[in-house]
């Protein structure tokens, strides 16, 4: 079984809420965020994931990093029951536990702008997924992921252990700063226990109509 503290000791095991995974450039320099949050006040690929993917999501979902709770409004908004969770305590809410201080999920499944660096294989082997599936085993986990996320020859064994089911390009970009950042350009994803469901890829559009 996969545990964190498998992870050289430099590898400091927190959840630190939202991680806006742009992976661009830009002349402009800003300093980063301590805990690495930056809110996903863009609704559109949460609506976009869940249109698509409706009939298949459970109705409870843990948010392990609720952050300020801009997504979980926007999935409660579309129906779901969402446990909310964080490492840090700004105002939504949320109960304060760090993601991997969970030894049982409180919902069947996670819909997520997770930590980056937790899920970056060069930066912590990909310790928030492998706790995710293996140790909690939710039946359900979509997030939200810059498309260069699984170049990496480092995630192979977690590829083979936990096949990804669905992967959904996002057509569109979006800024999670709100500071005029660079847009991302990302991916949702998903991992379906109960689906056979194997590596399909899939575009989400816009979901605003006329919207560029």
């Amino acid at each position: 079984m996969f545990e964190p503290d498998d992870l050289p000791v430099t590898f400091e095991i927190q959840a630190r809420g939202l991680w806006a995974a742009s992976g661009k450039r830009t002349t402009e320099t800003r300093e980063r965020d301590p805990d690495d949050f930056y809110a996903t006040n863009d609704s559109r690929p949460v609506r976009a994931l869940v249109a698509a993917e409706k009939t298949r999501i459970p109705n409870k979902i843990h948010a392990a990093c609720a952050g300020d709770g801009a997504m979980v409004r926007d999935l409660e908004a579309l129906g779901y029951e969402v446990f909310k969770s964080d490492l840090v305590d700004r105002g939504c809410g949320a109960v304060i536990k760090d993601f991997y201080d969970f030894d049982v999920a409180p919902a069947k499944a996670q819909i997520e702008n997770p930590p980056f660096q937790e899920c970056n294989y060069s930066s912590a082997k990909a310790q928030w997924i492998w706790h995710a599936l293996q140790n909690l085993k939710y039946d359900y986990l979509a997030l939200l992921l810059p498309d260069t996320w699984c170049n990496a020859a480092g995630l192979k064994t977690l590829f083979e252990t936990y096949p990804i089911s669905r992967v959904y390009q996002l057509t569109f970009r979006v800024d999670f700063t709100g500071k005029g950042a660079p847009p991302s350009n990302l991916r949702w994803f998903v991992w379906d226990q109960k689906s056979d469901d194997f590596q399909q890829l899939f575009f989400l559009h816009n979901p605003d109509k006329g919207a560029t």
